[in-house]
Formats: structure tokens, sequence, C-alpha cells
């Protein structure tokens, strides 16, 4: 059974993560452009140098409409 354990060792390495690989950068969600479909983590909005609303919501870079904030079903990833 050397190429099944092989197969099955590849595949469940694939899929676990090192201590350290994002998931604790402090994200809970993302801003979403629904008619440009751009897409801003939380945690990049300022590295990004999006213009803000009055209410401090970030507008989208490509159209300037105010985005939606969508936030994370899961661990790791603003999705």
């Amino acid at each position: 059974m050397g190429i099944l354990d092989t197969v099955t060792e590849t595949l469940a390495s694939s899929t676990q993560r090192a201590p350290g690989d994002g998931g604790d950068d402090g994200s809970e969600g993302a801003y979403w452009c629904d008619d440009c479909t751009v897409r801003v983590r939380d945690v990049e909005v300022d590295a990004e140098g999006l213009d803000r609303d009055a209410e401090g919501t970030p507008k989208c870079p490509d159209c300037g409409e105010t985005m939606r904030f969508e936030r994370a079903g899961g661990s790791g990833c603003a999705c």
C-alpha cells in the first residue's frame, strides 16, 4: 500500500496550516463592492488607502460607491 499511503499523507499535509499562517491577524471580515466585485479585507483598508464615506465606511477604489461589510464565516479567511 505504498502508493495509497503516500497519497493519503500528501493530501493530509496539504490541508494543515503551520502556526502563524494567517487567521490570527484580527480580521473580522471584508468589505465588498457588489457592482465591481471588489473585495478588501477589513485589516487591509488603511494599507490600501481607500476613501471613506461620512460614516467611515470604505468606498470602492474602482467606482467610488460605499462598500458592504461581510463578516467572515469561518476562521482563517475573510472570504
